[in-house]
């Protein structure tokens, strides 16, 4: 049987067990398969379509059949500790055992129930921050769906004023007095973000995705980090009009040359 001719029959093995999951469950499953060692899951990918945004992977199939081979002796470890879904978009936020500890987001874009682009973004990990918070602990269920959009919206206004526009004297119009960081090299509070942002030790250049669900908002973004060019992902939780915690991972730019695949990070 031709290889084209089993990935259709595997999607359509996969689309009758699968019954009326969603694509939020798919992509949980997908991402928790690289522990459990279930193969399953892997139908839920196109394979004719999939585009690969992890520059360290090849694109398609291929380059995820060719990472799956270097899995090491002790194997993947992956547990997702958030998701939500935006449309055709799923985002997970997941602590991750992948060549060493990480924390990482990964973003899934589906066509008829079946995965066809990714994203990502992978950090380190560390701990326990200065602000005495882990990279990943605190809420993880979405609630107040009725606000989703004005909660994008609301974090689509930060970026455009603040973090792009520069206007910190605006910043306790979007973010809550006693504001959560999970970055684990800024505390807790306005003031560390207004001074990192004041010193120049980031900036924000242009952002990219911007999804939601509920309390839940994630920007894709590029900007500088101590003068280097970087890739943010954040995630805002908002409750009552203003944005109350904060969880990031940091990726430094890779050399054109290095990439494994001509996709790009966004």
């Amino acid at each position: 049987m031709k290889k084209s001719s089993i990935w259709i029959l595997s999607g359509l093995l996969v689309a009758c067990s699968a019954g009326g999951k969603s694509n939020r469950e798919k992509a949980v499953e997908l991402i928790s398969s690289l522990q459990s060692g279930d193969h399953a899951p892997i139908a839920y990918i196109n394979p004719d379509k999939y585009i690969q945004h992890n520059i360290n992977v090849g694109d398609g199939m291929a380059g995820f059949g060719e990472l799956m081979q270097h899995k090491p002796p002790q194997g993947f470890k992956a547990r997702v500790v958030r998701s939500f879904q935006d449309g055709d978009y799923v985002v997970l936020h997941s602590e991750y055992d992948f060549f060493g500890p990480k924390i990482g987001f990964d973003i899934f874009r589906f066509e008829d129930g079946r995965i066809v682009e990714h994203w990502d973004n992978l950090q380190e990990t560390t701990a326990v921050g200065r602000s005495g918070h882990s990279m990943i602990d605190g809420p993880t269920e979405v609630s107040d769906q009725s606000r989703t959009e004005s909660n994008k919206e609301l974090v689509r206004k930060f970026y455009d004023v603040v973090l792009i526009g520069g206007d910190l004297s605006r910043v306790g119009e979007y973010l809550d007095a006693s504001y959560i960081q999970h970055n684990p090299m800024i505390p807790d509070g306005t003031q560390p973000l207004i001074d990192a942002r004041t010193h120049g030790v980031f900036s924000v250049t242009r952002t990219h995705l911007l999804l939601g669900e509920g309390n839940f908002v994630l920007v894709q973004s590029e900007g500088m980090l101590t003068n280097k060019p970087v890739i943010f992902y954040d995630l805002f939780r908002i409750a009552d009009g203003k944005i109350v915690e904060h969880w990031d991972t940091i990726e430094f730019a890779v050399p054109r040359e290095q990439w494994r695949n001509s996709n790009g990070k966004f």
